[in-house]
């Protein structure tokens, strides 16, 4: 990993604050790419509830195994 000095550190604060990139990022321009980038933050909610599901199951076999 690259140590930066204080002096590169401050030199390359100055060139972003010139360069201002945020200012030419655009976001998605395309149907498509406005739909991928709208699940950026899914997280797969259904495998977690599917797990869940999966260790209830699991859990209540056992109980039924030993009441028998």
């Amino acid at each position: 990993m690259r140590q930066w000095t204080a002096e590169e550190r401050i030199r390359q604060s100055q060139l972003i604050k010139n360069w201002q990139p945020w200012k030419q990022s655009t976001g998605p321009k395309t149907p498509e790419g406005k739909v991928a980038v709208s699940r950026n933050g899914y997280k797969g909610g259904l495998q977690r509830q599917l797990k869940r599901l999966s260790k209830m199951l699991k859990e209540q076999k056992q109980l039924l195994q030993a009441l028998r």
